[in-house]
């Protein structure tokens, strides 16, 4: 075997990168041990010990902190943690027409409508829509008569064309997605949400948002779909404030002593926290007790009784020349630990503090804790108005861009329209006129200052320089928030994903019980049907598993329950390579060889046919990703990912195994009493049964045709029609019409589809109630209307998860499916043809492919409402349909490698008639062990999922199940003879 040092090199490198990847979570795991241990069952205590460590080095080698470490981990999807995902879209329709001035033009107003009505039918580019409607209303209209104005001047001149409006809308646009990522990334950062995952969707105006362990749907929604406001205000300086701040500490002191004598400042936070701002109540409170000492505790308590604000806020200070210590200039008046911020917020709205506070200060929030820290900026705001407007609002803002300073250092620079040039040629002039005490201008976003910097002169033009301790990243983020203000694009959500931290908790449960039955399942089987060769595989299979992970963990991928059944998948396919590389040598013993040459032959052999094989399955999993989203791309990640692990561990790393043996002389055996004659001498007439296979398949066919109708179409999930689903569950069971008719008549006579899911315990309620309602409280409308419904059913029920999909994205959804597997149809056309030349193959892949695809249509229209579980055509089935065209593709490229080479052994390449179907019934039959053991490790696997994988996933394992019957089906019975009919006049006789 050539290049044995190399395998080796590389097998160490990747085994101590998967190794430091996967001990993050090892590391993590510890210290949270440590936190529940300490705890024992208060949460509010545990989260205080996590928030004490999240600055001490807790990797033992590197000196990494608790938060870098748990940054690295493996992070879990909210199928398996809980929490909420949604899908923002950026309206362009108000955004157009904001650039355009809100203009009254019917015309332009009308194509405005018309273009949404077709973004609605799916339609991919909004803006060119628009510009088409406009001049379909208008064939000699201007678009530059409505947007050009003198703030974008130098962009645009009067006479511009209506191509030149369309790229000046297309770059707003995008400018606009930019700015709103910025935006909710920062009301997302607010949160205190642990490993939050934001994705721009490339080639559409909307954003996916990801939060695992968020459970106040409400709250998120509200704060996620509030407009962004942008404004400017002057500060105070630290010194001019720490009078009022050293006053209020005093009250609170008095306070506490008169009132709450034997509370500790623990119980003044449990108590107060709902009365703080943004940022409390996303987190449960921090307490004081975050030190294991008691006695530690017991001063820390005593220290916040006689100083209630200074024990949790530090004031700045410095040391002067004369070494004597001084409040720090500038508008930064506290330094507050994050798990602290509550408790702060709360002292500041306390009903004896108000007063203290004047109305010409207001307190607010740095954007982002301290570099390197978990501590929080307070500033001093200062109210100029009478009506408490800030000094400047974002309307004023007409430009902003990112680039470098004369000294290379990155910069924003800023552009005020005439107005706003005017204002901040004032402000600027207050703040700048003691030479000795320049001060600076909070640019505040949300109510949360993003950046203080300091005026160093008057600015007369409306362009303004921004420099600091600033990044290229800092830079580009600030640009984008300072043009957020200027034109407002709304966010809203369309479609949202709810799953409560309980049926989480069983999504791992169910999801670890396959992963290990389905791994143990297939150890079993290699070993026992292949003897000591089954063992190499194993061992192979377990470096395989390592690997999968450590790279997951490497790249931060995100892990699903799709992804776990990916990775389960996985291990059936990662034995195929094995079973290929056996088979053929089991061959080559047959033929009398001896071992050593036998395995040599056998892995030269198989590496064309396992090269294809992974091949056409890898492209699927990359068109799946690309075209998926959420728990598809999951799915998609782990597959593609497992594929690579799979070809090197079973390919190299077992020949390593058997090279070693062989030079150890050990007794290698490929087989055992009762496996070792399985499959000899088959002679099944495959292609001369051909018209009887075309016959089964066209009643099957027929049949789901019938059904079809019967049942009025297809059963579409809700993320293909849109509407709201709920997974409820309940302590008794229920009958399903039942449910359904008192949720019909509490949804106004909308439909509520209700069936069972996994449990007669369990029920999937889907409704389109409200879902085309544009007001921002609908969600809660039809959640309060099935809680009235729910609670006339005199059952104790618990709602585990919810799921709303728009009928736009719905659309996209679907148009997104049908292009997937059309393209995945092109793709593996292409490929065959390139890889055996000729066209008869190619064609007879693909039509197997769809006759895959009508079969699992058919058996779902045939077995919807039979089985005790939803068969939807969702995002998942698109995932469960393009697997099993990966199936098929894998099982029929090896049928064609075999039949290749055995026509090509004999010198027979252009032989037709009854020869050529003798040699392919031949090849058929050679390869059979192979199609079926495979088929039966993949089968055992995805049974393992659909018995302990839990109901989330059974309905998609379900099309994966009778998919992989069908593709083996396919790929003896439908996929071969088709070549043979496509072929020639000429070579039939």
């Amino acid at each position: 075997m050539q290049g044995k040092g190399f395998i080796k090199f590389m097998a160490i490198l990747l085994g101590i990168v998967c190794l430091y990847s996967l001990s993050f979570n090892l590391v993590t795991y510890n210290v949270e041990k440590k936190a529940k241990e300490y705890a024992k069952g208060d949460e509010a205590k545990e989260k205080a010990y996590l928030d004490s460590m999240a600055t001490v080095p807790v990797y033992p080698v590197f000196g990494l902190t608790y938060q870098q470490v748990k940054s690295k981990e493996i992070n879990l999807g909210l199928d398996l943690k809980g929490g909420m995902n949604v899908t923002m879209e950026i309206s362009l329709a108000e955004l157009t027409k904001s650039l355009a001035g809100n203009t009254s033009d019917e015309n332009f107003n009308k194509a405005l409508q018309n273009a949404q009505v077709q973004m609605n039918a799916g339609g991919k580019d909004f803006i060119s829509l628009f510009v088409n409607e406009y001049e379909k209303l208008v064939p000699n209209g201007k678009l530059a008569d409505f947007f050009v104005n003198p703030d974008n001047s130098n962009q645009l001149s009067p006479n511009a064309s209506n191509s030149e409006i369309k790229t000046y809308l297309n770059k707003e646009a995008t400018s606009a997605i930019d700015r709103s990522f910025i935006i909710l990334r920062s009301r997302i950062d607010g949160f205190g949400v642990v490993s939050p995952n934001m994705q721009k969707q490339e080639g559409s105006n909307r954003i996916f948002i990801e939060m695992p362990g968020v459970q106040d749907k409400e709250r998120v929604r509200k704060l996620l779909q509030g407009s962004a406001e942008l404004q400017f205000w002057q500060v105070y300086q630290n010194e001019d404030v720490y009078g009022i701040l050293e006053n209020i500490n005093k009250t609170l002191a008095v306070s506490v002593k008169n009132h709450v004598k034997d509370t500790t400042a623990a119980k003044v936070a449990d108590t107060t926290k709902n009365a703080g701002g943004k940022l409390a109540g996303l987190t449960k409170g921090a307490t004081a007790e975050n030190k294991q000492d008691t006695s530690a505790s017991a001063k820390a308590a005593e220290t916040a009784k006689s100083n209630p604000l200074f024990s949790v806020l530090s004031i700045p200070t410095y040391t002067a020349e004369n070494g004597q210590q001084g409040l720090r200039p500038g508008p930064v008046v506290g330094w507050v630990q994050q798990k602290d911020t509550a408790r702060v917020n709360a002292y500041l709205h306390s009903a004896e503090v108000k007063p203290l506070i004047p109305a010409t200060l207001k307190f607010m929030w740095g954007l982002k804790p301290m570099q390197g820290t978990k501590v929080f900026e307070l500033y001093a705001i200062k109210v100029t108005s009478l009506d408490g407007r800030p000094d400047l609002g974002g309307d004023a803002i007409s430009n902003a861009r990112y680039g470098y300073d004369q000294n290379n250092r990155p910069e924003v620079n800023m552009y005020m329209t005439s107005d706003g040039a005017a204002k901040w040629k004032k402000i600027t002039a207050e703040a700048s006129a003691d030479p000795n005490n320049k001060k600076a201008i909070a640019i505040v976003l949300d109510n949360t200052v993003y950046s203080a910097p300091t005026v160093q002169n008057e600015i007369p033009n409306g362009v303004s320089s921004i420099t600091g301790s600033f990044t290229v990243e800092d830079t580009k983020d600030l640009s984008n928030v300072l043009k957020a203000g200027k034109l407002p694009a709304p966010a809203k959500i369309v479609s949202d994903f709810v799953v409560g931290p309980s049926l989480g908790k069983q999504a791992i449960d169910s999801g670890l019980m396959s992963f290990v039955i389905a791994f143990i399942v297939i150890l079993i089987f290699m070993a026992f049907y292949y003897n000591k060769a089954g063992w190499v595989a194993n061992i192979a299979l377990l470096i395989n598993v390592f690997f999968i992970m450590g790279v997951l963990a490497a790249f931060g991928a995100v892990l699903t329950l799709p992804g776990i059944a990916g990775i389960v998948l996985t291990i059936g396919l990662s034995v195929d390579a094995n079973i290929l590389i056996f088979e053929r040598v089991r061959e080559e013993l047959a033929h009398g060889k001896n071992t050593a040459v036998a395995i040599r032959e056998g892995f030269k052999h198989a590496m064309s046919s396992i090269i294809d094989s992974n091949v056409t399955l890898f492209i699927l999993g990359i068109i799946l990703f690309i075209f998926g989203t959420g728990p598809v791309q999951g799915f998609a990640t782990t597959l593609c990912v497992g594929i690579l692990t799979s070809l090197f561990a079973a390919v190299l790393i077992s020949r390593l195994i058997f090279e070693s043996m062989i030079e150890k002389k050990s007794n290698i055996t490929f087989d055992n009493n009762l496996t070792r004659n399985a499959f000899k001498n088959l002679a099944f007439n495959f292609v001369g049964h051909r018209k009887l296979y075309y016959t089964i398949s066209a009643i099957i066919i027929a049949l789901g045709v019938v059904f079809y109708v019967k049942n009025g179409g297809l059963h579409l999930g809700v993320d293909f029609k849109g509407g709201r689903t709920y997974i409820v569950k309940f302590d008794k069971a229920l009958n399903t019409e039942d449910v359904s008719k008192k949720l019909t008549e509490k949804f106004e006579g909308e439909e509520a589809l209700v069936k069972t899911a996994g449990t007669d315990h369990s029920l999937k309620i889907t409704t389109p109630y409200h879902i085309s309602d544009q007001d921002p409280n609908a969600d809660k409308i039809v959640e309060t209307a099935l809680r009235k419904g729910l609670d006339e059913l005199g059952a104790k029920y618990e709602i585990g998860s919810s799921q709303k999909v728009t009928p736009t994205i719905a659309s996209d959804i679907i148009y997104g499916a049908y292009g997937a597997i059309l393209f995945s149809c092109i793709v593996m056309f292409i490929y065959i043809l390139i890889r055996f030349r000729k066209w008869q193959y190619g064609l007879g892949a693909v039509i197997a492919l769809f006759h895959d695809v009508l079969l699992v249509l058919s058996f779902y229209t045939i077995l919807d409402g039979v089985l005790p579980f939803p068969l939807e055509i969702g995002q998942d089935f698109i995932a469960a349909i393009l697997t099993v065209m990966g199936y098929t593709m894998t099982e029929t490229v090896i049928v064609f490698d075999r039949i290749r080479e055995r026509l090509s052994q004999h010198g027979k390449e252009d032989a037709h008639g009854e020869e050529r179907i003798q040699l392919i019934n031949f090849a058929l039959n050679s390869t059979l062990s192979r199609t079926i053991l495979t088929s039966l490790t993949v089968f055992f696997v995805l049974i393992a999922i659909f018995i302990f994988g839990g109901d989330s996933i059974r309905g998609f394992i379900f099309a994966l199940l009778i998919g992989r019957i069908i593709g083996t089906y396919s790929s003896l019975c439908i996929s071969t003879p088709i070549v043979i009919d496509l072929s020639s006049d000429k070579d039939k006789k």
